[in-house]
């Protein structure tokens, strides 16, 4: 079957021609302005996320739509820490990503519960599956009405105008003005303190056996300067780019340890709230899965700040500044 004759949902809604974009994504390296880079990193990203939108669309792979997902947040990230360096629109686009964000959002933490979910009760007794099914099959259900609005987001002149958007301002100009861009590569490395230094201030704030939404909290902050390191690396010099991405390395370490966490909760939470609504073989199941998801909060509470001890040493060898 050629492209021609694929069916439309297996395609993207736009290519990154139509979005004014070069045949392949833009490079930057240590000598180009703070802005370049910024472009750069959203013309990747647009990229991203245009390549895994069929697959999201057409639901055959859960990982597209996660993948698509992390794109979005990626944009997101860069607008809020440099947007002001492309225009005055960054904002704007950024509202823009975080409306289509919820909707990915939701779908993906119904992906993230019925895997996690499944690979749970498979452990279940032979007398207890018929009843772990009709657990799952409820969150599918659930996860089909999520997928529909999804789609149809997809579908509408409001996605389709926020590609358009980012496009603009990924789009790079014949020459970078010097009073558009006044920072350099350089700052965008000393920029990481920024990031850091909140998550250092949150972690520092908390009890020591802080809410799960304090944790959750933490999580972002991680995020953020995560995705922060990954814009910086390509601006800086060969030694300092080994640092940073021993400081990428060790954030996405903590994003899955405050992650399992997170994750932990909700199912515990779903467990809690599904139990009314369900016949008493299913509320049965969902009270040993919830007993299972508690320890494996208990588990992550016991060495997720250890994880962080790694997070801030690994930021400090980056720069003394931070």
């Amino acid at each position: 079957m050629t492209a021609e004759t694929l069916p439309r949902k297996n395609v993207p809604s736009t290519t990154p021609a139509a979005l004014g974009l070069g045949d392949r994504p833009a490079k930057a390296g240590p000598d180009d302005p703070a802005a370049t880079h910024v472009r750069v990193k959203l013309d990747v990203e647009i990229r991203a996320l245009l390549a895994h939108e069929p697959g999201t669309k057409s639901g055959a792979d859960p990982e597209d739509l996660h993948q698509m997902r992390v794109a979005l947040r990626r944009m997101r990230s860069v607008l809020k820490l440099s947007g002001r360096l492309v225009g005055p629109d960054a904002e704007p686009v950024r509202a823009e990503l975080g409306w289509l964000g919820q909707s990915l959002g939701d779908v993906r933490d119904y992906d993230v519960l019925i895997g996690h979910l499944r690979e749970v009760v498979a452990e279940f007794e032979v007398r207890d599956q018929p009843a772990a099914r009709r657990l799952v099959s409820k969150f599918v259900t659930e996860r089909g009405v999520a997928k529909r609005r999804l789609t149809r987001a997809l579908a509408s002149p409001r996605y389709a105008s926020m590609l358009q958007d980012i496009g603009r301002l990924a789009r790079q100009p014949a020459t970078e003005e010097a009073d558009e861009s006044p920072q350099t590569s350089a700052d965008l490395v000393a920029g990481l303190a920024k990031p850091h230094r909140k998550l250092a201030k949150a972690v520092k704030a908390l009890p020591a056996d802080p809410p799960d939404d304090d944790l959750h909290a933490l999580r972002i902050y991680g995020k953020k300067l995560r995705y922060a390191a990954e814009m910086a690396k390509p601006a800086a010099k060969k030694k300092q780019a080994e640092r940073i991405q021993r400081l990428i390395k060790a954030t996405k370490n903590f994003q899955t340890v405050l992650g399992d966490h997170q994750d932990a909760c909700v199912a515990a939470d779903r467990m809690r709230g599904v139990v009314a609504s369900v016949d008493a073989e299913v509320a049965f199941i969902a009270g040993r899965i919830a007993e299972k998801e508690l320890l494996r909060r208990a588990e992550v509470r016991a060495v997720w700040r250890d994880v962080w001890t790694e997070v801030d040493a690994a930021a400090h060898a980056v720069s003394p500044r931070i």
